[in-house]
């Protein structure tokens, strides 16, 4: 497909003859460019790489229009497709610098976009995967490896927790991969873009990335107890006033599953030319940069004041506590994650 701008002549009949195409920035797996149309500028989005780019493509497309039925707009419009091409045209937006408390808008936002799915969109997208057993075998190899011990009711517990977010209810419009820098912050509101990760599911799962730290991202922040408070309290409201019903779903049990599932461990991985998150097996994975061990350290400390008094998580917190101070102890250097984005 090369790095022509790929506007057939059906997008041109539609929308006219782009002109002045710039190419932006992008993940290996797509191309992107800004250009000029007869009514306005606009983004155009090529998804591109890899065996999987059509179902990334059809996932994009479906979040989007689910997206738009949003009263107040989440996402950029979609203008046009050209599936032979996955192609998708979009409204162009500016983005500005984020407020100091943009967690709390973020929230908000994020449950309107949650909201905009209803029971009946079942199958239009694929349903949220959390962690499996062997994710939970692979965090308690982890210890091994620290050399903490593992109590026996730990392993019931994690074989619960697997069980509890497999049957969690909820059919949201999630994101999946809703990081900064695939969040806008514009005049009008903050609107998300690049959906290729998009599913159903439960919303609280992406509501905990707040507090667990962007566990999909090539960031981790954190937030002060009170500033949380705030965008989940905004979170909640938002997804009331949207669908009349009240948040399912416990955060404790949220974090703890993006706490034990091996792809969240791992930074962006770039191994085959993809961004994609590589599942390394807890095992398998180094303790190679500071990043990694500071975003372990941080989510073990979440994770470990979230189910201290959570009957079927117990085990788990005292667990996680005991592997931070170990990983303490090991790297007495590392520091705490930053407080979040400028």
């Amino acid at each position: 497909m090369g790095t022509r701008l790929p506007f057939a002549d059906a997008l041109r009949t539609e929308l006219g003859v782009p002109e002045r195409p710039l190419r932006l920035s992008s993940s290996p797996r797509s191309r992107v460019w800004r250009v000029e149309l007869p009514a306005s500028t606009a983004v155009v989005k090529q998804l591109v790489g890899g065996p999987d780019a059509d179902e990334r493509y059809a996932r994009e497309v479906a979040a989007l229009r689910l997206a738009a039925r949003a009263g107040v707009p989440v996402v950029p419009a979609l203008l046009a497709t050209d599936p032979g091409e996955r192609v998708l045209v979009l409204e162009d937006l500016e983005h500005q610098r984020p407020a100091g408390d943009w967690i709390v808008g973020y929230a908000a936002a994020l449950a309107r976009l949650h909201a905009t799915a209803r029971p009946e969109d079942a199958g239009v997208l694929p349903r949220w995967q959390g962690p499996n057993q062997a994710d939970a075998e692979s965090f308690l190899r982890l210890a091994a490896e620290l050399e903490v011990p593992v109590t026996s009711g730990v392993s019931g517990e994690l074989d619960g927790l697997v069980d509890r977010l497999d049957q969690a209810p909820g059919h949201a419009l999630l994101h999946g991969d809703p990081c900064p820098g695939n969040d806008l912050h514009t005049a009008s509101g903050i609107r998300f873009i690049d959906f290729e990760q998009a599913s159903l599911g439960s919303g609280v799962m992406e509501l905990a990335y707040l507090r667990i730290g962007f566990p999909t991202c090539w960031c981790v922040t954190s937030a002060s107890e009170p500033l949380l408070e705030r965008a989940e309290g905004a979170y909640r409201e938002a997804w009331r006033t949207a669908t009349g019903s009240e948040v399912q779903g416990g955060l404790a049990d949220a974090c703890a599953g993006w706490l034990i599932r091996g792809d969240a461990l791992v930074q962006r991985a770039h191994r085959d030319g993809t961004d994609h998150l590589d599942r390394i097996p807890h095992q398998d994975w180094t303790w190679g940069t500071a990043t990694a061990r500071q975003r372990l350290v941080h989510r073990l400390g979440v994770v470990g004041r979230m189910t201290a008094d959570d009957p079927s998580l117990t085990g788990l917190s005292r667990l996680s506590i005991a592997m931070r101070h170990r990983m303490l102890a090991r790297w007495p250097t590392l520091r705490p994650v930053p407080a979040q984005r400028p």
